[in-house]
Formats: C-alpha cells, sequence, structure tokens
C-alpha cells in the first residue's frame, strides 16, 4: 500500500524553467526537438514525448489537425510542460494508494489556491475534474491544474455548453450564465471523489446511468452522506462539500 503523503508540499512549486516569450515558427518541429512515444490522443489531436536539441528540456508536444484560421490561433496560444506524476484521478481509483481525510484536504487546497489565482485574472476553467488534475511526481502530494481549453474569461451573461455531465454545475447543464462558482461546485464534486471511502468507481454524487439521466440528478442537487462509508468523514469536510454543492447561489 503506498500512503499519500499527510505533510504540506515542499519543493516542485516552480515550473521546470522560467516562462518564456513563445512565437510562432513555421518551421519543422523535428529541427528543433527530438519526439518521443506517444503519450495520449484525442479528439482533436495526439500528445509525443519530446525534448528540445538545443536545452535538452523535458517537453509535451501537441500535435492538433487545424481545419480554420480560428483553430490555428486556438493552437498557438498554447504551451505545454510535461508532468510525470500522473492523473489525480488514478490515485482515486487505484487500491494501492491510501487517501486519508487530511491528505485528502491538502490536494482541495492546491486546486482551491490554482482556481483563485485564475479567478484573479478574470479566468474561468470550466472543465474541472481529477482528470485535469496531475501530480507532480509519482509519491508526492504537489499538484497542477491543466487542461484550459474549455477556459474562458469571465464575463458578464457567459453561457456554455461543454464540460463533463458528472463535473458540471447545474448553470451549465441548464445553459443560464456561469461564472467562478461553476469552477467551485466542480470542487465540491471532487472533494466527494476524492473522500468516497469507495474509491474504487471514482464516482460522482450525480452519476446516473447515462449521460441524461446524470445531466438530470446534477440539476436536482440531491446528494446525501448517508451511506455508512462516510461514518469516518469529519463534519467539517461534509459542511465544506454542502456549501459547495449549492444550486441556488444567490
Amino acid at each position: 500500500m503506498i500512503y499519500v503523503d499527510e505533510s504540506e508540499p515542499e519543493g516542485e512549486s516552480e515550473p521546470p524553467f522560467q516562462p518564456r516569450n513563445v512565437k510562432v515558427k513555421r518551421t519543422n518541429p523535428t529541427s528543433e526537438y527530438v519526439l518521443g512515444e506517444e503519450l495520449g490522443r484525442g479528439k482533436f489531436g495526439i500528445v509525443r514525448r519530446c525534448h528540445e536539441k538545443s536545452t535538452n528540456k523535458k517537453l509535451a508536444a501537441k500535435f492538433i489537425n487545424t481545419t480554420c484560421p480560428q483553430d490555428r490561433k486556438d493552437v498557438e496560444r498554447e504551451v505545454d510542460i510535461i508532468i510525470e506524476g500522473g492523473e489525480l484521478f488514478e490515485r482515486v481509483i487505484d487500491d494501492d494508494f491510501v487517501l486519508t481525510e487530511k491528505a485528502c484536504a491538502i490536494f482541495v487546497r492546491q486546486i482551491c489556491e490554482g482556481l483563485d489565482y485564475i479567478h484573479s485574472k478574470s479566468i474561468i476553467h470550466l472543465d474541472m475534474k481529477p482528470e485535469n488534475v496531475l501530480c507532480v511526481t509519482r509519491t508526492g502530494n504537489r499538484i497542477k491544474l491543466i487542461d484550459f481549453g474549455f477556459a474562458r474569461k469571465y464575463d458578464k451573461g457567459l453561457q456554455v455548453m461543454f464540460g463533463t455531465p458528472e463535473f458540471a454545475a447545474p448553470e451549465v447543464i441548464n445553459f443560464e450564465d456561469v461564472g467562478y462558482t461553476t469552477d467551485m461546485w466542480a470542487v465540491g464534486v471532487i472533494t466527494y471523489v476524492l473522500l468516497f471511502p469507495i474509491r474504487l468507481s471514482g464516482l460522482s454524487p450525480f452519476m446516473g446511468d447515462s449521460d441524461l439521466e446524470t445531466m438530470a440528478n446534477v440539476t436536482r442537487a440531491e446528494f446525501d452522506f448517508n451511506d455508512e462509508s462516510f461514518d469516518p468523514i469529519s463534519e467539517q469536510a461534509k459542511d465544506f462539500i454542502s456549501k459547495l454543492l449549492v444550486k441556488d447561489k444567490k
């Protein structure tokens, strides 16, 4: 068994290199980078391991097919660095990892700090879920937020129709105005998933047998802690979740 560290994370707080001014280059990427194995594949492209020839820095290279000028513009704003520790979700569902309430609290605090920072820049993530939280190392408890593909700059009246149903807030499902609290709803769901002692499923409290059923459950915003597996969880943790999973934000 691997017990997740309950101490405050030390080190690993800074990126592996300082921020750089990014310029679009119309050259073949293999002239400056050595491409390695494929790390992942999605609807819009693939990600491969690579390293920069001039510095030998380890990076992740995302290859995306663009079909229109706006697609190219979106791609040009993305800069990825490689993070070795894997998804937080992997620890949620892994029998070998033991997540105590204190260890979960350290993860959740870092998620909140990350969201507080991007919210201070008027950015809403809009796709918060355990798969979009990466552990910096395999054994440490320092995490990073990733995948800002759905992120939007906050604007009054902003409405969206995307996200992962089991972590989406009611206002997303109902196509109502979204805001910073939309991300915080997802934090409540993530906290529930992390704390629920039967973590083999990694299920949201709103998970249904289909996306439609899940979305219906989200709009009702009904959940509870009645399962006996929640008995060891503190009242403070339950109160934290309850205050985030609020349908009417007024």
